[in-house]
């Protein structure tokens, strides 16, 4: 995985070392009217981190490729996640602290990502599932070039969620 850098961001990736970190942005609680919970602990999140550090599942099916994403020369701001794996399409997911919403930067770190997924990772089709009345990721994703995945697409979903997909 290579570090990214944008106009405004630097996505580095992600590391057991960012849980400390990480955990303090993750206890913002606008975040959690669109995602579950935050996690329990910072060792928690340390030990998730550090598993994630192999970059790929133990059957060696997918690859997960995960950046924290900070504003150049501060804070961080969020993470972003792609799990490529070639019978299905890249799956990715973001979350950016509530403060940073609004800015632009969760749509340039995105796109950033997926630039590069497509030319160093094999990627061609996109999904993402997120919280139906998350208007404001719908909307990020619409203008990305997702559009919303039909039932039969075979993307899981809980009922209080929808799919979008995006085809390169």
């Amino acid at each position: 995985m290579r570090t990214l850098v944008t106009a405004r961001l630097v996505l580095e990736p992600q590391t057991a070392a960012h849980a400390d970190r990480m955990y303090a942005l993750l206890q913002d609680p606008a975040i959690y009217r669109y995602e579950n919970e935050p996690p329990p602990s910072v060792d928690w999140l340390r030990e998730r981190f550090r598993r994630l550090e192999s970059r790929t599942s133990a059957d060696g099916s997918e690859r997960w490729l995960n950046w924290v994403v900070r504003l150049r020369d501060s804070e961080l701001i969020g993470y972003l996640q792609a799990t490529v794996c070639e019978a299905s399409p890249t799956a990715i997911a973001y979350v950016f602290a509530s403060a940073w919403w609004g800015r632009g930067y969760a749509s340039e770190a995105v796109s950033a990502m997926m630039e590069e997924l497509v030319a160093n990772h094999g990627a061609r089709t996109f999904s993402a599932v997120l919280k139906r009345d998350n208007l404001r990721s719908v909307q990020l994703l619409e203008r990305l070039g997702f559009a919303h995945a039909a039932p039969r697409a075979g993307i899981a979903c809980d009922e209080d969620e929808i799919a979008m997909l995006r085809a390169q």
